[in-house]
C-alpha cells in the first residue's frame, strides 16, 4: 500500500490562462504517449514480472506516473480557468469547451479520447521493459515538442521537470532490464 501526500510532486503556479496551450498539453494527460497510459501500462505489467526488484520498479514508476497525471491535469486546469467566451473562441477551444467545459478530459491534442489500445502488457519481461523504455522516450519527445510550442515560463518550468522524470524512468527501466536478464 502507498500513501498519498496531498501536494503535487512539483509546484504549479501558472499565472496566465492560455487555452491554446492547454490544447497541446492535454495530450500528456490522455494522449497516446501520456501519463494516464503510462501509469496503467506499468501497473498492469507488474503482475507478470518474475523478479521482485522489477515488480517494485514498475510499481514505483506507475504510481509516480499517476502523480504526473495529476500535475498535467493541474496545468490544463490552470491554463483554462475563468475563460471568457472571447478567449475560448480566439484560441479555437470551442470544440473542447462544448464537450467538457473547464473539466480536464483524457484526450490527445488531436481531440481523440484516451484508449487502452495505446498501451501494451505482454507478460514477457524483456518485451514489456523494451516497450516501457520506448514509451518513456515517446513521452520525452512529446514534452520536447510542447517546450518548442511554449513561451510561458510558469508552464515551461513544470514541463521541464516532467521531461526530466521521463529520462529517469527510461534509465530505471534499463536497470530493470539488466536485472531481468541476469
Amino acid at each position: 500500500m502507498w500513501q498519498y501526500e496531498k501536494k503535487l510532486q512539483y509546484p504549479i503556479r501558472i499565472k496566465n490562462t492560455n487555452p491554446a496551450m492547454a490544447k497541446y498539453i492535454i495530450s500528456q494527460y490522455g494522449g497516446p504517449d501520456g501519463e494516464l497510459g503510462a501509469s496503467l501500462r506499468y501497473l498492469s505489467q507488474r503482475f507478470a514480472m518474475p523478479y521482485p526488484e522489477v515488480k517494485a520498479i514498475l510499481t514505483d514508476i506507475g504510481t509516480e506516473e499517476l502523480a504526473h497525471l495529476e500535475m498535467v491535469g493541474t496545468i490544463v486546469h490552470q491554463l483554462t480557468r475563468c475563460l471568457t467566451d472571447d478567449q475560448i473562441k480566439k484560441a479555437g477551444f470551442e470544440a473542447y469547451f462544448v464537450d467538457h467545459g473547464n473539466g480536464v478530459f483524457p484526450q490527445a491534442a488531436a481531440g481523440f479520447p484516451w484508449t487502452a489500445a495505446t498501451i501494451q502488457s505482454k507478460g514477457d519481461i524483456i518485451t514489456d521493459l523494451h516497450e516501457d523504455m520506448g514509451a518513456e522516450q515517446k513521452a520525452r519527445t512529446t514534452y520536447d515538442n510542447i517546450l518548442r510550442m511554449c513561451d510561458d515560463p510558469d508552464v515551461r518550468d513544470v514541463i521541464k521537470f516532467l521531461r526530466q522524470r521521463e529520462i529517469v524512468h527510461y534509465q530505471r527501466f534499463g536497470e530493470a532490464k539488466r536485472t531481468g536478464c541476469s
